[in-house]
């Protein structure tokens, strides 16, 4: 049982997110997938964080902010990682990338892209809605500091984080796989999927340390 369900999955994820996939489709898939992966992270978030509930539907103004800062922030931030996440689990799938190359490309990839685009929409998000008192020097100070929570969820760049294990973790339970399986082993679903849970955590602690750096 868990093995056909092993097959269904990784058979479902290559008709979807193919390297013979057009852009556009390929696009489409990897933005649907992650809008599947916020929503409910998003919503967690919100029963979560004390207040903040009946603060958004108590308050239009507020609403329209929060929202705001999902569409600008959380939305390219998630769609960003997860498409450098799902394009190497394609090229890893079509055998045209090595197991090990691909995780040495998927840790900086996913923490550089994750880092870099806080550090380019907090300073324009200052300069084009005024948030961070309207200073953008401000806006990088804060930057480091908050994305150092993102891993205890403490802020919206913890959902955003946590947003993106819907590309994490096919491409590091493919990884695991591959490279058991080099070894004339065959590894039980279960095994994929904390292994692949360990590679996540580790890059949201590396994600910690480089974010308490800046």
């Amino acid at each position: 049982m868990a093995k056909e369900w092993h097959s269904e999955l990784f058979a479902w994820l290559d008709r979807h997110f193919s390297v013979h996939l057009p852009f556009t489709r390929f696009a489409r898939n990897v933005a649907l997938l992650s809008l599947a992966g916020l929503v409910p992270v998003l919503a967690l978030y919100i029963v979560l964080a004390p207040g903040l509930g009946p603060h958004l539907w108590g308050s239009g103004a507020a609403l329209g902010r929060f929202a705001r800062q999902i569409v600008t922030n959380g939305l390219p931030v998630v769609f960003v990682v997860n498409a450098l996440g799902l394009i190497l689990f394609a090229l890893l799938r079509a055998r045209r990338l090595a197991p090990l190359r691909a995780l040495a490309l998927d840790i900086p990839a996913r923490i550089g892209a994750f880092v870099g685009l806080h550090l380019a929409i907090f300073p324009a998000s200052a300069m084009l809605f005024g948030s961070f008192g309207g200073d953008p020097a401000q806006a990088l100070r804060v930057t480091g500091p908050t994305l150092a929570q993102s891993a205890g969820f403490a802020n919206l760049s913890g959902v955003y984080l946590y947003a993106t294990l819907v590309s994490a973790l096919p491409l590091h339970m493919a990884l695991v796989g591959q490279i058991l399986a080099q070894r004339r082993r065959a590894p039980p679903m279960q095994v994929l999927i904390v292994a692949a849970l360990v590679i996540f955590v580790v890059q949201a602690v590396l994600l910690t340390v480089l974010a308490a750096l800046l």
